[in-house]
């Protein structure tokens, strides 16, 4: 049985990995420090309680487990705190990533799948936005995710190292069945501020009407967090059969955008009710519209998006909230 090395596996997506990973058949070793993370999230084989940074703990958990492959989750990810404290996002995602690279390799495992992010595009020049296209982010958050993969590539030169990094679009929804999803504290996704708004009848703020899109709000790719789990699967499949070399990359979307607007719609559907929207100005620095192509995952690693519906991805987050 291949065995994975979830690192940041108490997360949103990285719960959901888990149950896909063990679900294809995987055995399952999630390692967090539970800084960000939730231990009840953690449902599908064992807990390391260990920061990335402990070359000691990681070993030790490597040549106990042997995983094949690691799947490195294992961040902070919100984009204002990263304006604020780029301190934070710089040492804890980069710094403490490189150290994470370097027991990996002193301890053989040379298969990795990065959680990488479309912020690292920065604002489009062209749209859809495929792998190809000038990254040039415009917060540390992005560029602490852009300094990792510059050194997969350099790992991949100097030590043979295999990697996959997956530039996600915006991750939404929850697990179906409900045995997972988002426990962020605070929340700042778009999609349960609008139900827990529209639950509890507040306001929910919609920040620009004017900009150059169908309706006049912004327009972003949304992707069930079900189907990245799945790509992640799939990438873990090709690299422990030799069938990726190097630093590749991928990015994970619909190829298909959903307005503020839309998505407002979506949860008053979902909800029962409309939602009471207040028009305010855009946010500095908010592109009109991020849109994935992501054919190149099409192609490589036969994956699409099975259940990335705006309604579906909607519901499953409105079932989790609930309970």
């Amino acid at each position: 049985m291949k065995t994975v090395l979830l690192t940041g596996g108490a997360g949103y997506v990285g719960s959901h990995c888990a149950k896909a990973f063990h679900e294809a058949g995987w055995t399952v070793v999630t390692l967090d420090n539970l800084s960000r993370g939730n231990r009840d999230l953690v449902k599908w084989g064992p807990l390391v309680e260990a920061d990335i940074a402990d070359r000691e703990a990681v070993a030790a958990a490597i040549r106990h487990y042997k995983p094949q492959v690691c799947v490195h989750m294992a961040a902070y990810a919100y984009v204002g705190e990263s304006v604020e404290k780029p301190e934070l996002y710089y040492g804890n995602n980069s710094a403490k990533s490189l150290t994470l690279l370097e027991t990996l390799t002193a301890e053989g495992v040379k298969k990795l799948i990065f959680s990488s992010t479309c912020a690292s595009y920065g604002h489009p020049v062209r749209l859809p936005i495929d792998e190809t296209h000038p990254q040039s982010p415009i917060n540390p958050y992005g560029w602490s995710k852009f300094i990792i993969e510059r050194m997969l590539e350099d790992f991949a030169v100097a030590h043979g190292f295999n990697s996959v990094a997956l530039r996600y679009f915006n991750a939404a929804g929850c697990d179906a069945d409900g045995e997972t999803g988002e426990c962020h504290e605070p929340e700042t996704h778009v999609i349960p501020l609008a139900l827990k708004a529209a639950i509890a009848g507040t306001p929910f703020h919609i920040n620009g009407t004017d900009f150059d899109t169908r309706d006049g709000t912004a327009v972003r790719d949304y992707i069930h967090v079900s189907d990245l789990a799945r790509a992640h699967v799939l990438a873990a499949e090709a690299l422990s059969e030799d069938r990726l070399k190097g630093a590749n990359v991928f990015n994970l979307g619909t190829g298909n955008g959903t307005s503020v607007a839309e998505l407002v719609a979506a949860v008053g559907r979902a909800v029962g009710k409309p939602l009471n929207a207040i028009y305010g100005p855009r946010r500095p620095g908010d592109p009109a519209m991020l849109i994935a192509s992501a054919e190149k995952a099409a192609s490589v690693l036969n994956w699409t998006p099975r259940c990335s519906d705006i309604d579906h991805i909607v519901q499953t987050a409105l079932r989790w909230e609930q309970r």
